[in-house]
C-alpha cells in the first residue's frame, strides 16, 4: 500500500516536472530570433513574391504566432483558446509543421512507435549484456575473464557509434547479409503489420541495436563490476562464505542485489540519452526514427515539431525517472519512501 501510494505521488510530481520542462522548451526554441514563418516572409518579400507573403501572414495568425509568447505557450499547451479555441497539446493538437507542411501527428505517426521500438530494443540489449559480463568481471576478477570484459567495455566506449555504423554498414552486409538502411523492407512501408512485416523489422534491427547499445553496455558493465567489487569486500559476504553459503547463491542474494542499483537507477537515462544520442546512426543507417525529424525542425526553426518531440523526449526521461524510483524502493529496503523521520 505504501509502494502505491508513492507511485502515485511519483505520478503527480512527473506532471508539474513536465509543466515546468515544457515552459523551458518552448522558452528555449524561440530563443533565436524570428521564426520559420518570420524567415520565410523576410525571403519573400525580399523577393518580391507578394502572394507568399500574404499566405505566411495568414499562418501566423491562424498558428496565433503574432501573439506575445506568453498567449502563444497556453494556447500551444491548451491552456487557453486559440483561434481554433481550446486545441493545444493536452487536448491532442501537437500542432501544424511548416516545414512539411503537415499536421505533427502525422509526421511523427509512424515514426514515435519506430522510435520506442529501437531504443526499447537497445535497452533490452544494454541489460542482457552488461549484467552477465560485470558479474563475470567482478567475479573472477584479475582473470582473463576480467581483462577481456575490460578491453570489451574500452572498445565501446572509445568507438563512436556513428563509426561503428559505418563499418557494420558495409561488413554487416557483405558477410551476414544483413539488411542496412531503414528499419524494414520498402515494401512494406505503409502497410498493416503482419507476421512477414514484423520479421523484417526484427532483421533489420539487429544492426541499430547493436550499434545503439554499445555504448550503453560498455558504461554499464564498468559501473556494475566497480560496485559488486567494493559489495564483495564487505564484512556481510566474509560471513555467509565463512558459513558455508554456496558462492554463487551468496553472490545472487546478498551484493548483487545492493550492486543492481546503478541499474535500475539508470532507466530514466537510459531511453532519452539513447533517443538523443542516435541520431546520427540513425542518419547514418537511414533509419525512420524521430532522430533525424528533430535536427530537421531544429535547423529550420520549425517550433511546433521541434517543441512535441522534445517533450516526447522528456515525458520517456520522466517516465523511466518514475519507474526506476519506484523499482529502487522495492529493490532495496535501505530506501526509506514515507520521508525521513525527525
Amino acid at each position: 500500500m505504501q509502494i502505491l501510494r508513492y507511485a502515485i505521488y511519483r505520478f503527480g510530481t512527473m506532471l508539474l516536472t513536465l509543466l515546468v520542462v515544457s515552459v523551458m522548451i518552448f522558452v528555449i526554441i524561440n530563443l533565436p530570433p524570428g521564426d520559420y514563418l518570420s524567415n520565410q516572409i523576410a525571403e519573400l518579400q525580399a523577393t518580391g513574391q507578394t502572394s507568399g507573403v500574404a499566405k505566411a501572414e495568414f499562418l501566423r495568425t491562424e498558428f496565433a504566432l503574432d501573439k506575445p509568447l506568453w498567449q502563444q505557450y497556453l494556447i500551444w499547451m491548451g491552456f487557453m483558446p486559440g483561434p481554433h479555441g481550446f486545441s493545444g497539446m493536452i487536448q491532442g493538437n501537437f500542432g501544424w509543421s511548416f516545414e512539411f507542411d503537415l499536421p505533427v501527428a502525422e509526421i511523427v505517426g509512424d515514426t514515435l512507435w519506430l522510435t520506442v521500438l529501437v531504443n526499447l530494443a537497445a535497452v533490452l540489449f544494454v541489460y542482457l549484456v552488461a549484467l552477465p559480463l560485470g558479474v563475470l568481471a567482478a567475479a573472477r576478477a584479475k582473470t582473463w575473464i576480467d581483462y577481456t570484459a575490460a578491453l570489451v567495455g574500452y572498445l565501446g566506449l572509445a568507438t563512436p557509434n556513428f563509426l561503428l555504423a559505418l563499418i557494420l554498414f558495409y561488413y554487416g552486409h557483405k558477410y551476414l547479409n544483413l539488411p542496412i538502411g531503414g528499419l524494414m523492407d520498402p515494401q512494406f512501408e505503409g502497410e498493416p503489420m503482419t507476421f512477414e512485416k514484423m520479421k523484417s523489422i526484427l532483421v533489420h534491427l539487429i544492426v541499430p541495436t547493436f550499434v545503439i547499445g554499445t555504448s550503453g553496455t560498455a558504461a554499464m558493465m564498468q559501473r556494475l563490476r566497480a560496485n559488486l567489487l567494493d559489495e564483495l569486500g564487505k564484512p556481510y559476504v566474509e560471513t555467509a562464505v565463512a558459513k558455508g553459503m554456496a558462492e554463487s547463491k551468496m553472490l545472487v542474494k546478498y551484493p548483487l542485489r545492493m550492486a543492481f542499483n546503478p541499474f535500475v537507477a539508470d532507466i530514466g537515462n537510459l531511453l532519452p540519452s539513447m533517443v538523443s544520442g542516435s541520431v546520427l546512426v540513425s542518419v547514418v543507417l537511414g533509419l525512420q526514427t524521430i532522430g533525424p525529424t528533430l535536427l530537421t525542425a531544429l535547423k529550420s526553426q520549425d517550433q511546433f515539431l521541434a517543441g512535441f518531440v522534445l517533450m516526447f523526449v522528456a515525458l520517456l526521461t520522466l517516465i523511466g525517472t518514475m519507474i526506476s524510483d519506484v523499482l529502487l524502493v522495492i529493490l532495496d529496503p535501505r530506501i526509506r519512501y514515507e520521508g525521513r523521520e525527525a
